[in-house]
């Protein structure tokens, strides 16, 4: 497993944020959309291969402030089990992982820390997923911020542009 392939884990050094509109053009052009112009998102996809994949996401307001904050990690991984005509079937289990929510002016992080885990589906079955919300940890909500803090960093290396977490967001 790769050393990043974890929940709030550091991110490799080659890891770039991509920066795009929080909504598609035709959206933002839009009553609705309006509503949303000038927010855009840096997100860091990861994949492990076969192994799962990991998304790490910040949510800047039309100030550039960081609003919002995700880390999830995926992991998949085979089961073996039950035999038949054809040798032992295995089956695909997935686990995931994910801790995110608001980030509030006053430095408070709003969010849920979400723990999944079930079969991967076989053909158009619908998935069953075994889901358990908690409150996040203060080491969550420190490892959150912490990785926010490095995306802005690494935008802000990648434009030129400063990036402002601001100590209001408590990043």
């Amino acid at each position: 497993m790769e050393a990043w392939h974890a929940l709030l884990a550091p991110l490799p050094p080659e890891a770039t944020p991509c920066r795009q509109p929080v909504a598609p053009p035709e959206v933002l052009a839009t009553p609705t959309g309006a509503a949303v112009a000038g927010w855009e998102q840096l997100v860091v996809e990861l994949s492990a291969g076969a192994a799962g994949l990991r998304v790490v996401m910040v949510v800047l307001d039309a100030t550039g402030q960081p609003i919002s904050a995700s880390d999830m990690v995926l992991y998949r991984s085979e089961v073996a089990g039950g035999s038949g005509a054809e040798g032992a079937c295995s089956s695909v289990e997935i686990h995931q992982e994910s801790v995110g929510g608001r980030l509030e002016p006053d430095g408070m992080f709003r969010g849920t820390h979400w723990r999944m885990v079930g079969r991967e589906p076989i053909n158009d079955e619908d998935p069953k997923w075994e889901s358990t919300p908690s409150e996040p940890s203060v080491a969550d909500v420190a490892g959150l911020k912490a990785l926010v803090a490095e995306l802005l960093r690494r935008q802000s290396r990648i434009t030129g542009r400063p990036s402002f977490p601001g100590p209001d967001r408590g990043v």
